[in-house]
């Protein structure tokens, strides 16, 4: 059995040495897979494509024409497209669907001698915060199987938490790349909003999806988003500016001044391991040197209505084409025009996205837009700029990923606002388009990974990963 890598950097120094090879790598990752299928991580998995291709690149290595990521073996999130393969978006609505192209993140990932060995189960298009709202099941915790892997990105953070991979892409909307990385004591990273092409990802809200990535190590956070990241002609909404090369960029860092969330002391809703790491991580960064000073927030109770306003009414409007006219899931009930959009549709969504649509639909109806569609806005608006205005005096905000470690299989069933209420940490980057990423620190008394997260300026990944890198190892 091959050993467990924690980085690129390893396995390129193996390759190098000639202690593996990538179609050995490949073999092993396969082998864990099929050893912990019961953890539900991958809806399908790319076997023998990934072990043809593992070949093509171990010949590119002994002719040392291999890409930045050769011996980099990845998961994509089942909403990614990937040419020739299934994309479903963990939805019955979209089982059996082969896209035509690939996205633009899955192009640049070959590109660069990347093997894709599956794709991962997730909330159905990517609504929830506990993988359990997924029409192929939920993802269980590694660390403790009664537990959930986080969201929406659950299945990419698991395969990668139980070594099924190295690195996975998963999609944050409102936190579904940091809050599954930080229940599985990974590097989940999300990006500025505009950093990474969209093209090719299957929509949930377009004004807050974004392409991250969950990883052992930042460097290996850092090296992805240099890759995928860039302008791209498919997608408007990108910055055309040019991108650093992160991975190769890393420093030291020099003291920084750093705000932290007072309410995330303070509230009675944190959990107290949570409130204690929190606390703990303060006084190393202050006994390090660094200015770390308590903010309030006046609109932290606002965060999580305005998100969910907004995601949902883009959520009604995005899903509106899966009618089983256009695309998507047609019952076989169906007998007539109407009853066709109906059925089709009540039978191919799951409870959440069907809660999530309707929402949306009334928030963006005639009588109700102003009062919350328009008035979320204003609110977002508002909240960029208080955030912005923290970030003008300080370098980050730090505060935990999620207000509790991995909660119980279930509970998100019987309440769905105590779910919602998961997102309060990890919103904020969301609606403001701000960079953001969620680090391991440790586990709590039962086992549970903990993360804290870091939030920073526009553009300004760069000192995100310097930081973070520095962080880890406090």
């Amino acid at each position: 059995m091959t050993k467990s890598y924690t980085s690129l950097a390893e396995i390129k120094s193996g390759l190098q040495s000639g202690e593996i090879t990538v179609e050995k790598l490949v073999k092993s990752y396969l082998t864990k897979i099929t050893q912990n299928a019961h953890l539900n991580a991958f809806n399908e998995v790319f076997d023998s494509e990934a072990l043809a291709c593992a070949k093509v690149v171990d010949a590119r290595v002994q002719q040392g024409t291999a890409g930045k990521l050769a011996g980099m073996v990845i998961a994509i999130k089942d909403n990614i497209c990937y040419k020739g393969h299934k994309a479903a978006a963990s939805s019955k609505i979209l089982d059996g669907f082969t896209s035509v192209y690939s996205s633009t993140v899955v192009e640049r990932m070959l590109a660069e001698d990347a093997i894709i060995i599956g794709r991962c189960n997730c909330d159905e298009f990517g609504m929830g915060a506990a993988n359990e709202n997924s029409h192929f099941g939920a993802v269980k915790n590694y660390a403790d199987e009664t537990k959930v892997s986080g969201g929406s990105s659950g299945g990419s953070a698991v395969a990668v938490q139980a070594d099924m991979c190295l690195a996975a892409l998963g999609t944050d909307t409102g936190g579904s790349v940091r809050q599954p990385a930080s229940f599985c004591g990974l590097v989940g990273l999300k990006p500025t909003y505009g950093r990474i092409s969209r093209h090719g990802i299957i929509a949930y809200a377009s004004s807050f999806d974004q392409v991250g990535t969950i990883t052992k190590s930042v460097e290996d956070a850092a090296l992805l988003l240099e890759v995928m990241a860039g302008p791209d002609s498919y997608d408007s909404t990108l910055a055309q500016i040019s991108v650093p090369k992160f991975s190769q960029n890393i420093k030291p860092v020099t003291p920084k001044k750093i705000a932290y969330l007072q309410e995330a002391l303070s509230s009675p809703g944190v959990d107290a391991e949570v409130k204690n790491n929190l606390a703990s991580y303060i006084d190393k960064l202050r006994a390090d040197g660094h200015t770390v000073k308590p903010i309030a927030f006046e609109y932290l109770d606002y965060l999580v209505p305005t998100y969910y306003v907004l995601a949902m009414a883009e959520a009604s409007s995005n899903l509106s084409r899966y009618d089983g006219v256009h695309s998507g899931y047609r019952s076989p009930a169906a007998v007539d025009l109407v009853s066709t959009y109906k059925r089709s549709r009540s039978e191919g969504f799951g409870k959440e996205v069907k809660r999530r649509i309707m929402l949306g639909t009334f928030v963006l109806s005639a009588g109700y837009y102003d009062a919350y569609y328009a008035k979320a806005q204003k609110v977002r608006r508002l909240i960029r700029e208080k955030t912005d205005a923290i970030l003008q005096e300080c370098d980050f905000i730090l505060l935990p990923t999620a207000p509790e470690p991995a909660f119980a299989i279930g509970r998100g069933e019987k309440d769905p606002v105590t779910t919602y209420l998961s997102d309060i940490f990890t919103v904020q980057a969301s609606l403001t388009g701000a960079p953001a990423i969620s680090l391991p620190t440790g586990n709590n008394n039962k086992g549970l990974p903990l993360g804290l997260q870091l939030l920073g300026k526009h553009f300004e990944e760069q000192a995100l990963i310097d930081f973070s890198k520095y962080f880890v190892g406090l």
